[in-house]
């Protein structure tokens, strides 16, 4: 785990590859808002076979199987998972539409934390430590939307495709009152806390800006 304002001992090299392991649009943008142009390497981890007793360790667990499933040799390599913890449970993307209407109908007007795994591996590094991981937790209030808004929501498909059935950088950012935490979290990635996994490597978040 990172301990908080480190940043290791950072070297100086050659600007790295950076590989996403996401096919999340939003993860990829908000890295090149931040200057840096990953390549895009879809994992192909199969989510729903995995299974773990809390939303912590869950995103985690995924996140490195799926920066695992694509290391590069002579990359960083960066798997990203987002779930959100409500009520007790662990809410992953809805099946379906129903299941996503019912999510909402329960979430209005209430709050859930939203947790994201991240794993950076170093494929650059042949001895010493290699991977560094983390999680990055944001709670997310909810607003007490009616239900014509849900069922609007929900027929645009946007919910199906996000973890927790809702976004804060599409349509439903109207739905979403405030969060505690990093906004960016939320849409998938946390950059500070990219930051800090890149010192535990040796690199600065300076060397993956575009020059």
């Amino acid at each position: 785990m990172v301990s908080p304002g480190s940043v290791g001992v950072v070297r100086t090299h050659n600007r790295p590859r950076l590989v996403l392991a996401s096919a999340s649009p939003a993860r990829r943008k908000l890295l090149q808002a931040a200057g840096i142009e990953p390549e895009v390497l879809v994992s192909g981890v199969d989510e729903s076979a995995v299974e773990a007793a809390t939303a912590e360790e869950l995103c985690l667990t995924l996140a490195r199987l799926k920066a695992e499933a694509v290391r590069q040799p002579d990359a960083l390599v960066l798997g990203c998972d987002s779930v959100l913890a409500f009520e007790g449970e662990i809410l992953g993307k809805p099946a379906d539409a129903d299941e996503a209407t019912k999510r909402w109908l329960r979430m209005r007007g209430r709050s859930g934390v939203l947790h994201t795994g991240h794993c950076l591996i170093d494929g650059n590094q042949k001895e010493g430590n290699s991977r560094a991981e983390a999680v990055a937790k944001t709670t997310v209030y909810f607003a007490d939307v009616s239900d014509a808004e849900i069922a609007a929501y929900v027929a645009t498909g946007e919910p199906l495709l996000v973890a927790g059935a809702f976004t804060i950088d599409g349509i439903g950012g109207a739905f979403v009152e405030r969060v505690e935490g990093d906004h960016g979290n939320v849409i998938g990635l946390s950059l500070p806390l990219l930051r800090r996994l890149l010192g535990e490597l040796g690199y600065s978040i300076t060397d993956l800006w575009r020059r």
